[in-house]
């Protein structure tokens, strides 16, 4: 083995770029440069206190890299909230996009390079300014442990880069139900399947949250056959279980339930009849 093997690592890039930079140094270049300074003074004491560390800072953009997909997502949080606090401040607002991928990379030093990090910067084309966007990588990883929301929007194009599952970030405040999708996406699916709301840290498989998620969205003879089977059952297991006998009035309910929203959706033109 060779000394000049390439090292490489697996880590959590964040990619942070702001939005209009060359706009905002036509308009001012002074100011522009001092309020850049300022947010990468910022930027750099979350990044230290989420225990990552930046990795180079060209132009306007900021590369840093975590050991944790965690505290790379919550240190983006963080930095829009500050951003966004600092923004109301200003006539001019300064904002940053922030793309995140968890990846293989290669190491050079301090440096850092390869598909890992050109994703993550890919990630930060798709957001929103003032937003944060995650490969589908660092959204296995978080999903579930931390207190905001997440967007699909799909497989995106993205320049020189294979196609990944991306989620946008939707933090306290940020409006949602702008995503895109894919053919094989819903909207039901981007806004109620893949948006997890996990502030209450509630089990997702708890019956009781199904039961009231999935009721209301039932045509209501359904909703009400399926209440007053659950009764039947109820009354039969109550009652003793060595004589069933639920399944008859049940079956009865349910079939009426259903013939009646299959007559009362049928098509208009078979009701009405040919003319």
């Amino acid at each position: 083995m060779t000394d000049d093997k390439v090292k490489r690592r697996l880590t959590t890039v964040l990619c942070a770029d702001v939005y209009g930079y060359s706009r905002l140094m036509e308009a001012d270049e002074t100011g522009t440069l001092e309020t850049l300074r300022r947010y990468r003074t910022a930027i750099a004491g979350l990044v230290a206190r989420h225990d990552g560390r930046i990795v180079n800072t060209w132009g306007d953009a900021v590369i840093a890299e975590f050991a944790s997909v965690v505290e790379a997502v919550q240190c983006a949080v963080e930095i829009q909230q500050e951003i966004a606090n600092q923004d109301s401040e200003h006539s001019q607002p300064m904002r940053f996009r922030i793309g995140i991928n968890l990846g293989d990379v290669m190491v050079d030093g301090s440096d850092i390079y390869g598909d890992g990090v050109n994703i993550a910067s890919r990630l930060q084309e798709l957001a929103e300014p003032g937003g944060v966007v995650i490969s589908s990588s660092v959204y296995d990883q978080v999903h579930n442990k931390l207190a905001v929301g997440f967007d699909c929007l799909g497989q995106r194009p993205m320049k020189n880069v294979a196609p990944v599952t991306s989620y946008r970030v939707t933090m306290s405040g940020q409006a949602a139900g702008r995503e895109s999708f894919t053919v094989d996406e819903s909207p039901t699916r981007g806004r109620e399947a893949d948006r997890l709301r996990l502030g209450d840290r509630r089990e997702p498989s708890s019956w009781t949250h199904v039961v009231s998620d999935l009721l209301p969205r039932l045509p209501r003879s359904i909703a009400t056959a399926l209440t007053v089977s659950a009764f039947l059952i109820l009354i039969n297991v109550f009652t003793g279980m060595h004589k069933i006998w639920f399944h008859w009035p049940v079956a009865v309910i349910l079939f009426g339930a259903l013939l009646r929203t299959a007559l009362r959706h049928r098509p208009e033109s078979d009701s009405k009849g040919e003319r």
